[in-house]
């Protein structure tokens, strides 16, 4: 399914409110997404730009999991096996993507949109961005793009990601920011693989897409987007970046980035932008739900039976993990806390759970950790090692952090009261009333 048939899905069941008096795409765009996330929105009349915008398409797991035709419970192993077998896509030679090609490079014309109040500019934050290297071939990836003229954006590019390495070893880099994508390549862009990986294949592993050689620079790209933004990415020319909301729905700090400057720009004739609304339910859950297939590998490479993983949205879906186990030895739990250090190096306080706890319920959680836990035996301290770059209480310039593993596990031998939920009956109450 493309994003634009899966936009008329939604559409026909009722699920897409729309807007059609004139809005814009300052300021007033994000907070309508913000108030009424994660329904998804269209908005047909933008004051600054002839192309309409939707928002809030992709914003919890039931949503991408109906996507798939799966439940939620089977999305990690539906992705750790498009992981692990991957497969090409179809070449085509014509595509949506390139049904109108702009060469004259005007930015203004986009619905890119500004935030939030304490913005450093318009951003591009939901484009997956694909580049090339001589040796290693095509890398997918996110990276948001801060515009600062009519043809130019300075793009955050994280030290150690694949993209970093590409534009370290070259100098210079080709990219395609593509916009209006469906969750397969979504998630695809979001995953951590060994490099050399073309995260495309991983797309098309979860579900057929085709992909065409872009316009202008030699990568290839998904045919069915809405937009795609070409050009290069220059390592030495930088331009200040920032601020912005990250996933921890605090500022970013102001720092000096790669300029990427535009060339081409293709669309298709009534294109849709994807807004992403920056630290919301969608940018969590895109970022991170595809570090749960890797958390439950290595669990279960330790010996552990892990049954789900979910990368909690109040942990802003990075620093947190709540992982469900099926306790076999007393020894499990913090088996379990380690393999999920190792699975999700960013993380900073791990909880293990039993296969009676809802890990998709705070409530349970929390019961969990209030009827099962002691401090001074099921918990452990890792001191000062590297977390998240994106946690504002890491050490500055380091991200030096304590990360900490809670097993909330009930013991296998039960001494003195029960730790057993009582289970209350089951009726229907729609006889009764």
């Amino acid at each position: 399914m493309g994003f634009r048939e899966y936009i008329d899905q939604i559409d026909k069941e009722g699920l897409l409110r729309k807007v059609d008096v004139e809005v814009s795409k300052k300021l007033e765009i994000s907070g309508i997404l913000k108030e009424i996330e994660p329904t998804p929105v269209i908005f047909n009349n933008i004051k600054e730009s002839e192309f309409r915008v939707i928002g809030n398409v992709f914003c919890t797991k039931n949503v991408i999991a109906s996507y798939f035709g799966v439940t939620p419970a089977d999305l990690i192993p539906m992705l750790s096996k498009a992981i692990s077998m991957r497969s090409e896509p179809e070449i085509v030679s014509n595509a949506p993507c390139q049904e109108i090609i702009e060469s004259d490079i005007d930015l203004d014309k986009i619905p890119i949109l500004f935030h939030c109040e304490k913005d450093g500019g318009n951003y591009i934050s939901s484009a997956v961005v694909v580049t090339r290297d001589p040796d290693y071939g095509q890398n997918l990836d996110f990276h948001r793009a801060m515009q600062f003229s009519k043809d130019k954006f300075a793009t955050r590019i994280v030290k150690g990601r694949h993209f970093y390495n590409f534009l370290e070893k070259n100098g210079e880099v080709e990219v395609a920011f593509c916009i209006g994508n469906t969750p397969n390549i979504l998630i695809a862009g979001a995953t951590s693989v060994d490099i050399g990986v073309d995260e495309l294949h991983i797309a098309n592993a979860l579900e057929p897409i085709k992909v065409v050689k872009a316009n202008s620079v030699d990568l290839m790209i998904p045919a069915e987007a809405e937009f795609i933004l070409e050009g290069r990415v220059y390592m030495e020319e930088r331009h200040a970046e920032g601020p912005f909301v990250d996933l921890t729905e605090t500022y970013d700090m102001i720092r000096e980035e790669p300029v990427f400057e535009v060339t081409k720009i293709t669309h298709r004739k009534d294109a849709i932008w994807q807004a992403l609304l920056p630290g919301a339910l969608e940018h969590k859950i895109l970022m991170g739900m595809p570090r749960e297939p890797t958390i439950f590998k290595k669990v279960n490479e330790l010996g552990v039976k892990c049954l789900d993983v979910n990368i909690s949205p109040g942990g802003s879906s990075w620093l947190h993990a709540i992982v469900q186990i099926d306790k076999k030895t007393e020894d499990d739990g913090r088996k379990a806390m380690e393999g999920t250090f190792a699975g999700h190096t960013s993380c900073k306080h791990v909880f293990i759970v039993d296969k009676d706890i809802n890990i998709y319920d705070p409530l349970s959680v929390e019961w969990a950790m209030a009827t099962r836990f002691q401090g001074d035996t099921r918990m452990i301290m890792k001191n000062k090692e590297p977390g998240s770059s994106l946690d504002p209480s890491a050490e500055p310039g380091t991200k030096m952090t304590t990360k900490i593993g809670f097993d909330l596990t009930k013991p296998l031998v039960v001494k003195g009261k029960s730790f057993e939920l009582a289970e209350f009956p089951r009726v229907d109450a729609n006889k009764y009333f």
